[in-house]
């Protein structure tokens, strides 16, 4: 049996020395002393609600998006990653803690009102910013933040040195910024007010920070989380235009929502061009991915999948996702392995020699990014959704064992037992005398227990509230 690689394997084979520092081909194959440090520069982009289909290279045959399809092009494609969470908070939480949402205070959706807010970052999570800060990273967040909006749970006080974007959880216009009136745009903590749509102002504020970065000699790590494609699905008016032309007969909502992506695509290639121009392209390791599925009220496509955003069926779990990074990740590399949101805590760490000291559920998937054997593991996996509006402040989960999946789509519904290898789709329900129903359960029970003792919500719900009944 082929033995999963050791940590001094992957820093081999990234060129990093067990001491943390960078290898030349040459010192690592003779012993000879280290060359200073050159860690890569790391760029997240997690873009929101793109359904597993929407992209021309998942299948999407109205869409265009040659920026992503080359980003997926030139490394390796994981066919079988899920987001922590059907819904936006929770995955973000899990992407910056490597931990179960719910077990760092996020089960739900951070929002204004209390009444209608089901998450509280736990003060003592350890962020991602802070440890690779350790290492020597200059760390920075450009766009939705979307796990606090006020202190201390913003960005500069839980870990990132720079950040340039948006408190909030959505935007009720892209121009303007505002949700419930409020404005929820900052430079840092200074409350700002630019003008322009959302999606170019991240573009741009990205590219304006890799551009300073090239004159540093520290690596950076740029988490850069766009809100597109979320709704509203308003996408600049010669975007559209385009789509319509190009496509006679598609419908007015697919038509605003691939102009969307397709203006979204525009901007994620104006920044990965920013990174060649500044010849730091070479060097960086990018993670591309979706914070759930897409959204079927606004014409998303979640290709074979079912459901959607909100789902715990597949579509509203399964995401887009692929890595790239010169010289250490083959182009047109595929994997079928299965991996989370919370995994990439980890994985960064690791493409970082960032030492992870206290205990994660993610598990680094560096391995299987690099072309090694990475053995396929046996491990629960679960995810759950706490929210108010037709749910009523109930939660609902799913939990699943290699290739055995038990869900409950929401709060009212019983759960029902899948097996994805032969039922991919979740059409026929194996019931409750299958041996692997109980499994999962009592798995979950457990899950729920320990996530019971973490708060969710700092306050009492205000009677006052306008939201509340």
């Amino acid at each position: 049996m082929t033995q999963p690689p050791t940590r001094r394997d992957l820093l081999k084979a990234i060129g990093i020395g067990a001491a943390g520092l960078a290898l030349p081909a040459c010192a690592a194959a003779s012993g000879k002393s280290p060359a200073p440090d050159s860690k890569p520069n790391i760029l997240m982009i997690l873009v929101d609600d793109l359904g597993y289909g929407d992209l021309s290279c998942c299948g999407a045959a109205d869409m265009q998006t040659p920026n992503i399809d080359k980003l997926f092009a030139s490394g390796i494609r994981l066919d079988n990653f899920y987001a922590s969470c059907p819904v936006c908070s929770p995955t973000r939480a899990a992407l910056l803690t490597g931990r179960y949402p719910d077990l760092v205070g996020v089960p739900g959706v951070i929002r204004t009102h209390i009444a209608n807010n089901w998450g509280y970052l736990d003060p003592r999570a350890v962020m991602l910013p802070r440890l690779l800060k350790k290492t020597g990273y200059h760390t920075a967040i450009v766009g939705k933040w979307h796990l606090g909006l006020a202190s201390p749970n913003t960005p500069n006080e839980r870990g990132f040195d720079h950040f340039a974007g948006c408190l909030g959880d959505m935007m009720d216009d892209y121009y303007t910024h505002r949700r419930h009136a409020i404005n929820y745009m900052r430079l840092e903590e200074k409350e700002i007010d630019p003008e322009g749509h959302a999606t170019d102002l991240f573009t741009q504020w990205s590219i304006d920070y890799i551009t300073a970065r090239a004159q540093s000699k520290k690596p950076f790590f740029l988490y850069l989380a766009y809100n597109a494609p979320h709704t509203p699905i308003q996408p600049p008016e010669d975007w559209l235009a385009k789509v319509e032309k190009r496509q006679p007969g598609i419908t007015e909502k697919r038509a605003k929502l691939v102009a969307l992506i397709e203006h979204l695509d525009d901007g994620i290639g104006k920044v990965l061009a920013a990174l060649r121009q500044t010849a730091q392209g070479d060097n960086t390791l990018v993670i591309f991915t979706s914070d759930n599925g897409g959204q079927l009220g606004v014409g998303a496509n979640n290709g074979p999948l079912r459901g959607g955003k909100q789902d715990m069926y597949e579509g509203g779990l399964r995401v887009p996702a692929c890595a790239a990074w010169p010289g250490k990740i083959r182009p047109g590399s595929k994997s079928d392995r299965l991996a989370l949101t919370m995994d990439l805590f980890p994985t960064i760490c690791d493409a970082a020699n960032a030492k992870i000291e206290h205990k994660i559920e993610g598990r680094t998937i560096l391995p299987t990014l690099l072309g090694m054997n990475q053995p396929a593991e046996d491990r629960f996996l679960f995810w759950v959704r706490r929210e108010a509006g037709p749910y009523a402040g109930r939660a609902y989960y799913a939990a699943r064992l290699g290739d055995f999946k038990l869900l409950q789509n929401s709060p009212f519904e019983p759960l029902e037992l899948y097996d994805l290898k032969e039922d991919p789709k979740e059409q026929n329900p194996l019931g409750k005398k299958h041996p692997m129903y109980n499994k999962l359960l009592a798995a979950l029970r457990n899950h729920i227990i320990e996530a019971g003792a973490v708060p969710w919500q700092k306050y009492p719900v205000n009677l006052k509230d306008p939201l509340t009944p």
